[in-house]
């Protein structure tokens, strides 16, 4: 069984790969999947910004290719290049593709260095999902 603790520590070393030359901010995903395997996932940026991938959209397409359809929890961290990581909620676009695989009670964790890690539902920061059909 993998801990909160241990998917925020997760998360942070996948922070560690980010490849960020143009925002130079860091972002590391840990998604826990129903079997209890974890994907971890970093942003990746390119020149042309359309091309960049989140770091949740990174582990969740990874536990994908590998097979897993059913996931329970993500913990994400982020923050400038060199600092402590801190608070960094998913975007739009992530959420909508957590929205796709995963059930509207999925638990996203944030985590900040020395702070009190906050959990919320998938419904919770995406409210009317557009879903095509009922989860």
């Amino acid at each position: 069984m993998v801990t909160r603790e241990e998917l925020i520590q997760k998360a942070a070393g996948a922070r560690q790969r980010a490849y960020c030359p143009y925002s130079h901010y860091q972002v590391g995903a840990a998604l826990l999947t129903d079997d209890g395997q974890v994907y971890t996932g970093c942003n990746i940026e390119n020149v042309s910004y359309s091309a960049t991938v989140c770091a949740e959209r990174t582990a969740i397409f990874a536990a994908v290719a590998a097979g897993h359809r059913h996931f329970q929890a993500m913990a994400v961290v982020g923050g400038p290049e060199g600092q402590k990581y801190d608070y960094a909620p998913p975007c739009g676009v992530c959420r909508q593709v957590m929205s796709e695989f995963c059930g509207k009670d999925f638990r996203i964790l944030l985590a900040a260095e020395g702070k009190e890690t906050r959990e919320y539902t998938l419904e919770e920061l995406l409210p009317q999902a557009f879903v095509l059909a009922e989860r």
